[in-house]
């Protein structure tokens, strides 16, 4: 009886010493950009109805022995001054762009510089979806990397990683390279 408890507490020890690290992912991006879909496609959920985030959801996912809590914050003009609310102890900023939305690639580009001023995202690694590749009118990832600026991006490790939300393609790759940069630190 005794060797069966000390065999239960060495798996106990063993979970307990290498639990699924816990990672906060904060997601952002133009109202209308995929986010909320990308986020259902994570979650495998259903992406037929998705409306406009007028706030923020939250949806659990595991991914590369982490467990990623992902914010998705909406995205329209008036809920882009409370996206700063969510900073704190992010490890990964997802970023998602409209790639078929070339008139707003400037207010996007925008946006993204703004954040990555922000100190309390000083050094978090940067992911960049280019979503929407599925649309005739959309620009490749290296146009949007481009548009961006992001070869100008010194102080932090980033990816853009083109994607369809609506298909799921590409999103399982941005993310396996989020959690990669994570294990880097």
């Amino acid at each position: 009886m005794l060797t069966t408890f000390q065999g239960l507490l060495s798996i106990l020890r063993k979970l307990r010493s290498n639990p699924d690290r816990e990672l906060r992912l904060l997601l952002l991006g133009l109202d209308n950009a995929g986010k909320t879909t990308l986020l259902k496609s994570l979650a495998s959920e259903d992406i037929t109805q998705v409306t406009p985030t007028q706030g923020f959801n939250i949806k659990s996912v595991q991914s590369e022995g982490f467990k990623l809590n992902v914010w998705d914050i909406g995205g329209a003009k008036k809920i882009r001054p409370y996206w700063r609310n969510y900073f704190e102890n992010t490890d990964v900023l997802i970023y998602v762009v409209d790639s078929a939305d070339i008139k707003r690639l400037e207010e996007t580009g925008r946006e993204l510089a703004e954040l990555l001023m922000e100190d309390k995202l000083r050094n978090v690694p940067l992911l960049v979806y280019a979503n929407k590749q599925d649309l005739a009118q959309a620009v490749t990832a290296a146009e949007i990397a481009e548009g961006l600026g992001l070869h100008n991006i010194k102080d932090r490790d980033w990816q853009i990683q083109s994607c369809i939300a609506t298909e799921g393609k590409g999103v399982k790759d941005g993310l396996e390279w989020a959690c990669k940069s994570i294990k880097k630190k």
